[in-house]
């Protein structure tokens, strides 16, 4: 299954708590069971005002319908074609 990167602007994000950043993921859990097997949350890192996810999905159409259930906006989506870190300059 394709690996996506969204990015989701989300002003102030950065200074939500951690209830806040519970029932935001709890509420994508959610969608996400509502959608069916084709989508997965992998996980996400949250910056000031965007929080960036990855995902593993059939298609950008699945990570579109949930950003449209969600309520969570989908800014930018893009494939990740490829995962390089230090180890490849070995």
């Amino acid at each position: 299954m394709p690996r996506y990167l969204i990015e989701r602007e989300i002003p102030g994000c950065g200074a939500m708590s951690e209830d806040e950043l519970h029932g935001a993921a709890t509420g994508s859990c959610k969608v996400i069971n509502e959608i069916g097997p084709d989508i997965a949350w992998v996980h996400s890192y949250v910056t000031e005002d965007k929080i960036y996810c990855v995902y593993d999905a059939k298609s950008q159409d699945e990570i579109k319908t949930h950003a449209e259930k969600s309520g969570f906006p989908a800014n930018s989506i893009q494939e990740i074609k490829t995962v390089i870190d230090p180890s490849w300059s070995q």
